[in-house]
């Protein structure tokens, strides 16, 4: 694949950004890249914890020229959305609940209003979300990317024992404070970027959005995010409308992902009926989309594969 020279620094000139409101009158801010002429298709992308669309411009900008109209919004209380926490930057939820209500009631708009297949794409806490509302019938796209899916969080305590902790910090006082002082998590020996990608442009370009913005910046999760997070992974590994699914799914999972755990969506995935997983060793952080370009063109032709094979153009 040779991809065409993009400005990772700049909205492009055809998009639009805008907002969406939720029905609790939460703010959500939106992209919408469409297509002029010939279209491919439509694809929903939503991000991970913390993310705003702006990291994903390149990637977005990649099947925008393959044809395909282009939406997403910044999850509430992260990027450009409202916040629903006191706690300045903190990353809040309540419930994981919300997360899906957005979602689907967005994702109803979208499809309504945009060509079809439909494919939504969610990366990290956005493809736990993802997977979520596919088996609550929330969502029903054509096809659906998963990418380094948040499903088993990371921790050096186990899931269950990280839970439990959580949960004891958590009562400890207002469970909307921050749970730890860094936006990613504190127990480990490797920096920020690492986590996320070998590629310093691509790390670099996040920062550059974020000192562009300040008001997009999303610090360390709340408290509640946490145990939130332990509750509705754990719960979506046990759910059986897992097997049931009949919307093909592709995975890309980084084995050696510093920030999710891997084994935990390897065993996850295995469960559905109509997956293909894709995986990546350590040449992969957790970001495969915004990797080097190695990484990230082989998860392209992998994705665009799939998206030729499972979700066609009429």
């Amino acid at each position: 694949m040779n991809p065409s020279p993009f400005d990772r620094r700049a909205i492009p000139a055809s998009a639009h950004v805008g907002d969406w409101h939720a029905g609790d009158g939460v703010r959500l801010r939106r992209f919408d890249w469409p297509v002029d002429g010939l279209r491919r298709g439509s694809i929903l992308f939503q991000g991970g914890r913390g993310d705003m669309f702006e990291k994903y411009l390149e990637a977005l900008a990649h099947w925008h020229g393959q044809g395909c109209g282009i939406t997403s919004f910044d999850w509430r209380g992260q990027g450009g959305s409202d916040r629903v926490s006191p706690a300045g930057d903190c990353g809040h939820i309540d419930d994981f609940a919300n997360y899906i209500g957005d979602l689907q009631v967005f994702a109803a708009e979208w499809q309504a209003a945009t060509p079809g297949p439909h494919v939504i794409i969610g990366h990290s806490m956005g493809g736990h979300l993802v997977l979520r509302a596919l088996a609550e019938g929330a969502v029903t796209p054509d096809a659906a990317v998963l990418i380094a899916p948040m499903l088993g969080l990371k921790s050096p305590f186990g899931a269950s024992w990280g839970e439990r902790i959580a949960r004891l910090m958590g009562g400890l006082g207002d469970r909307a404070r921050p749970a730890w002082k860094a936006n990613e998590r504190p127990y480990t020996v490797n920096s920020r970027e690492s986590l996320l990608t070998h590629d310093p442009d691509r790390y670099a370009d996040e920062l550059w959005w974020q000192g562009r913005d300040p008001r997009i910046v999303t610090g360390p999760p709340s408290w509640n995010w946490v145990i939130e997070a332990f509750r509705s992974t754990r719960e979506l590994r046990a759910n059986p409308a897992l097997a049931n699914l009949r919307v093909p799914v592709l995975a890309l999972v980084a084995e050696t992902d510093g920030l999710v755990d891997a084994r935990a969506a390897l065993a996850t995935l295995a469960r559905l009926p109509d997956a293909r997983v894709m995986r990546f060793g350590k040449e992969s952080a957790h970001e495969i989309l915004r990797e080097v370009d190695a990484v990230r063109d082989r998860a392209l032709d992998e994705i665009d594969a799939f998206l030729r094979a499972r979700a066609p153009h009429p």
